[in-house]
């Protein structure tokens, strides 16, 4: 009798894995459930292909216009590697090597999607759907899409609710075409302009950063997307410049100026994190098992996935040498808490590694389940197709196109005007330079082709409002042999003003050629004008090429010269600042930059961009950042300390006073009230800033560090109060022992347009 009733508990048993629908195919359990039940039937070869994600772009054929199919390099993908993650299966650059016409436009990139999650689902032992990454940071990278400012720009509108915006945005056109994760924000701070990848940041400081990227994540989020945070951790700051540089920076200043970025945007809702190439103090960040496990997991109970930077488990046999092979790399990471390899080398080859114990299978199963829950969490197993019928009329709609105008606008930072602007329409333009009339110089890196009636260009937005232009190139960005400078001089001798468009370039041509990580290999003969983006770091901070003597030419013909750059970095602007009669920066204002440009030229719209990051006189002031700690530091013997314009400076075409200030609460919780008056005739935007400084404290605190801010609309001659909220992170440190308190004493509000135009200052004790 036992054994019939053993016998017959273990077939209830076997039924309920094997028979009917199994757990994990129930769409009404959590998914932490269906995770578990799916983990319990797969072999370590399905689970280790969850974790890999390759890339994408190979894995489908375009059989013609409106045709495409999976490739051979997909079903291998999937059946013998059991894959279950792509990265960039729509990218087109020249990397790809997919053009406008190879690429795929958001509708065939429906259907691609379409026919790999099928074969995915339909072809294998337990049907596990495909999950796809895409590149995002300032709109989705493919052909057909949105093409916002770059996150340097974004970060310009000191607007997270405009950001926000852009986020629910560039989330509805990666679901569109089948897209789940989104690699981006960038959240790396600034404080070095020669490394290449300053535009994908949101700036120099941890508080504005904090706003972007947790305003940009919960947009995304709204639509369903993973934002995948870059890059963990304190990759912004290499040694030299040079990207993925060794970054040296204390445990302190990584806990109060680094870290509160990416814990603000997971706490906004992101579920993926990536890592960087860098080391900490000798430690690969890629296998730093304190920050992936200690911080992230212990500390903040991240629930997410964390993915490798592209090939950067490689590179710790590769580059950092702490791995003898790509297996040790893959071992050493994922002990440490990485659980997708990006790019796949590594991670495939630890089914041995778990056989002999290098690696648990509770780790792997770690790993494991953190994918799957995402995958049940996103839909991917219940409703795993799109509408292939909808997706062009999802992406790149007039709403969108005019919100990337908008934020365009409001990323244009005016730093000089004698009184030249606005423009009058009636004025006749010589409109000048190397980004005048450019569509792929004012995109920016991550950015696909589009086609031409996708991007205004600066002179297409003049021509536009029906200005009478005379458009004259001048000179490339890099090129030192071939100019048309003389026939600048004519335009600008047959014009009432001159607009230079200089600056830098992040586009990337067929010319270019790339190391396995996309980065562009820098050299003579192989790249035209780019010289930022990804790869591209810099000596200097000078304008390149022949623009310094463009520039002087145009100037000496005697009339108004305004100049406008389009950066990347913050470049060189000495000149320009004493010279020029006016001068703006767009950083990359993406496909609707010429219409903002001619909209703030011609006084169609009030600039009140703001500075995400101070602008130096000299590489040799680097670095400049604004909240450097205590004590104040001397000039040099050539030039100033200060930089050439402060963190969060921009002017108006209007003017502002700020009075009445009041503080109401005790700290840690206190609120800041101003008036701001528009003291000028033109309506505008005002951004006011609010910075704290902890006069004794400790540990040395920063000169002063921005808290609070708001972009605020304020019509011509009225007054307008705002209130700015200072919560427990506003007064707190990180004391010697390592632990966050708040100390008792003074601090000092300040309230101002920047961090050094302040206008009102109040003291409170605590």
């Amino acid at each position: 009798m036992k054994r019939f009733l053993y016998s017959f508990a273990l077939a209830l048993i076997l039924a309920g894995c094997h028979g009917g629908t199994p757990l994990y195919k129930e769409a009404d359990r959590p998914a932490e459930e269906r995770a578990d039940d799916l983990l319990k039937r797969m072999t370590v070869d399905e689970k280790l292909g969850q974790l890999l994600c390759p890339l994408g772009w190979p894995m489908y054929d375009k059989v013609s216009a409106d045709s495409v199919t999976i490739s051979d390099a997909y079903r291998d993908f999937i059946q013998n590697a059991h894959g279950g993650m792509l990265w960039a299966v729509f990218r087109a650059d020249p990397w790809t090597r997919k053009t406008l016409e190879t690429g795929l436009d958001p509708t065939l990139a429906a259907k691609a999607y379409n026919a790999l999650q099928r074969y995915a689902m339909d072809s294998t032992r337990l049907g596990i759907p495909i999950i796809l990454a895409e590149e995002a940071p300032h709109g989705h990278m493919a052909i057909g899409t949105t093409v916002f400012p770059t996150s340097i720009g974004l970060a310009s509108t000191w607007d997270p609710g405009l950001v926000e915006e852009v986020g629910r945005i560039i989330g509805t056109e990666l679901q569109a075409q089948g897209a789940t994760i989104g690699y981006g924000p960038v959240i790396d701070l600034a404080r070095e302009p020669r490394w290449s990848r300053v535009e994908e940041t949101y700036g120099e400081d941890v508080y504005l950063t904090s706003q972007m990227a947790s305003a940009m994540v919960r947009g995304t989020s709204s639509k369903g997307v993973i934002s995948t945070l870059k890059h963990f951790v304190a990759y912004g700051v290499p040694e030299g410049g040079h990207n993925g540089n060794p970054s040296i920076i204390g445990m302190r200043d990584l806990q109060e100026n680094v870290l509160p970025t990416f814990k603000s945007a997971i706490d906004a809702g992101a579920l993926s994190v990536m890592t960087s190439y860098n080391s900490l103090d000798g430690i690969p960040t890629t296998c730093n098992k304190d920050l992936l496990t200690g911080v992230l997991r212990n500390e903040w109970g991240f629930n997410g996935f964390v993915v490798s930077d592209l090939e950067s488990i490689d590179g710790l046999a590769r580059d950092h040498k702490v791995a003898a092979s790509n297996q040790e790399a893959g071992e050493l990471s994922l002990n440490a808490g990485v659980d997708v390899d990006l790019g796949a080398n590594c991670f495939a080859l630890l089914k041995e590694s778990v056989e002999k114990g290098r690696v648990s299978k509770s780790v792997l199963d770690r790993a494991v389940k953190r994918v799957l829950v995402r995958k049940f969490e996103a839909g991917l197993f219940d409703n795993p197709y799109v509408d292939e019928s909808a997706a062009a009329g999802l992406v790149r709609t007039p709403e969108h196109v005019e919100a990337a105008a908008q934020a365009a606008r409001e990323s244009v930072v005016l730093l000089k005007n004698d009184g030249v602007l606005p423009l009058t329409k009636g004025m006749t333009v010589a409109l000048i330079g190397p980004n005048a009339d450019n569509q792929y110089n004012q995109l920016g890196d991550y950015t696909a082709p589009q086609a031409e009636d996708h991007v205004v260009t600066m002179r297409e937005g003049l021509e536009a409002k029906g200005i009478n232009v005379h458009y004259v190139k001048g000179c490339a960005i890099r090129d030192e042999e071939h100019s048309s400078i003389a026939q600048a001089l004519i335009a600008t001798m047959l014009s009432d003003v001159a607009v230079v468009v200089v600056g830098g370039s992040s586009a990337r041509d067929f010319r270019t050629r790339y190391i396995d990580t996309g980065a562009a290999v820098v050299d003579g003969e192989s790249v035209s004008d780019m010289e930022a983006g990804e790869g591209f770091d810099r000596a200097s901070l000078d304008l390149l090429g022949l623009q310094n003597d463009l520039l002087k030419a145009v100037r000496s013909v005697g009339r108004p010269v305004v100049v406008v750059y389009v950066e990347g970095r913050p470049l060189d602007k000495k000149w320009a600042s004493e010279k020029a009669d006016a001068l703006l920066t767009m950083w990359y204002p993406g496909s609707e930059g010429g219409t903002a440009l001619a909209d703030v030229l011609f006084g169609d719209y009030n600039p009140a961009g703001r500075l995400p990051v101070s602008v130096p006189r000299d590489a040799g002031q680097l670095p400049v950042y604004y909240n450097k700690k205590n004590p104040v530091g001397h000039d040099y013997v050539e030039m100033p300390a200060a930089p050439l314009y402060p963190f969060g400076f921009g002017l108006s075409y209007t003017t502002f006073e700020y009075s009445d200030l009041t503080v109401s609460g005790r700290v840690p919780e206190v609120d800041v009230t101003v008036q701001v008056k528009n003291t000028g005739s033109r309506d505008g935007d005002e951004v006011v800033q609010l910075y704290v400084i902890d006069p004794l404290a400790s540990t040395v605190r920063p000169r002063k560090q921005l808290r609070a801010f708001a972009r605020i609309f304020v019509k011509a001659g009225e007054t307008q109060p705002v209130t700015l909220h200072l919560g427990p992170d506003a007064f707190s440190l990180v004391d010697a022992a390592g632990a966050t308190v708040t100390e008792r004493g003074d601090f000092i509000l300040q309230v101002g347009a920047s961090s050094e135009d302040i206008r009102l200052t109040e003291t409170i004790t605590y």
